[in-house]
């Protein structure tokens, strides 16, 4: 008998023949106790079809297991009307040829990938990662694929990602936006189209498509409210660039709060920076010279507030004692930091689920409506504060 090789063990050894199935040799492999059925053995005793892995089809499967196309395809959809030895062989076998199914050809069929595209504006920061933990578990166990790209807080960079990501047949985009992007006819252009959008976190106002927002205004008007309770009265505000929507709500709130406490508005102890530490430090030094002195700081950011913290220690200035440090965002950072940040927790991971959720059931029902859903924030009191 020539050579056979199992195609579940590769063994060639313990290889028997087990009687005749539709005209065709049948083999027993004695050493993984496994039934098997060959049209032709290959000149280099190899059984699997000469070609890539990746290139293996459903014709490659039939004919090694003696059956048609169709039997192999109902078998490895599960269909009921395929006998359940034969499709649990043909499934074992599908696995061991290392089948892969060809999803583009799938998605002409079906219209649809079950992928989602995700856009980002940074991987380097927790708010963003934890977001897209939250995607990735609500899209995982509704049958959907991520596919995620990182703007690098870069507007060229975005636009080249939504064009790469429509071009690759997503079923829906999620987008949260760079600090660069002040203009949005990148999404303009595609809405209203087969593929829904819904932006998270970073958003444009103004365009009709839907979107999960932080408590951003409420969240900023709380903390400020919180430090004039406490006694601050020189609060200064580190903002990110002025075109962000978050930065735009953050400030409303901390200037509803100075308002409803009869608080006179001081523009030099606001600060727009880029996030970057050359920044985020010249507007401390420049708060630190300002008559009558500040007492209190709000950041944007937890990374940036973590930032000011060890900035004032290495200037042996007490936290809080003399000067009181908030964050916002709830990122791990605060918590490695001495002492402790205090923050206002803005939810990120739930912004994630419910932003899929939202897609989803976009993608699902056909239906674009637009919607607008804010998720509540708490503060959280730690040493800095």
């Amino acid at each position: 008998m020539s050579r056979v090789k199992c195609p579940k063990c590769q063994n060639m050894e313990r290889i028997l023949k087990a009687g005749i199935i539709r005209n065709k040799q049948r083999y027993f492999c004695k050493a993984c106790v496994y039934h098997f059925i060959i049209k032709k053995v290959q000149k280099d005793n190899n059984l699997l079809p000469d070609k890539p892995a990746s290139q293996v089809s459903l014709q490659d499967i039939a004919s090694v297991a003696g059956v048609s196309i169709t039997t192999v395809s109902r078998a490895l959809k599960n269909r009921p009307d395929i006998n359940i030895q034969t499709r649990e062989y043909i499934k074992e076998l599908a696995k061991s040829m290392n089948y892969q199914p060809n999803i583009l050809a799938q998605s002409l069929v079906n219209k649809s990938t079950h992928t989602l595209g995700v856009i980002i504006p940074s991987l380097d920061t927790t708010v963003f990662s934890t977001m897209l933990g939250g995607i990735q578990e609500v899209a995982s166990k509704a049958g959907y694929r991520v596919i995620i790209c990182n703007s690098n807080e870069n507007h060229e960079t975005e636009i080249a990602n939504i064009q790469g990501l429509m071009n690759h047949l997503i079923d829906g985009l999620l987008i949260c936006h760079s600090i660069q992007t002040s203009s949005f006819e990148h999404i303009r252009i595609h809405i209203g189209k087969r593929i829904p959008i819904v932006q998270f976190y970073r958003v444009a106002n103004g365009l009709p498509i839907s979107q999960i927002l932080a408590e951003d205004e409420v969240g900023a008007e709380k903390v400020t409210d919180y430090l004039i309770k406490k006694g601050c009265r020189r609060i200064a505000l580190l903002l990110g660039p002025k075109n962000l929507s978050i930065t735009q709500k953050r400030f409303k709130g901390y200037q509803m709060s100075l308002e409803k406490h009869g608080i006179n508005l001081d523009i030099r102890l606001l600060a727009h920076v880029d996030f970057l530490q050359e920044s985020v430090e010249k507007a401390l030094e420049d708060w630190l010279k300002i008559n009558p002195k500040i007492d209190g700081i709000i950041s944007i950011s937890d990374k940036s507030a973590a930032q000011i913290i060890r900035l004032l220690k290495k200037k042996s200035i007490k936290i809080p004692e003399e000067i009181n440090v908030f964050g916002f965002g709830n990122e791990f950072t605060g918590q490695i930091v001495e002492p402790e940040l205090s923050t206002f927790d803005t939810r990120t991971r739930i912004i994630g689920e419910e932003a899929a959720r939202l897609i989803i059931e976009q993608i699902i029902s056909g239906n674009q409506e637009v919607k607008s859903k804010l998720i509540s924030g708490e503060i959280i009191l730690r040493g800095s504060a």
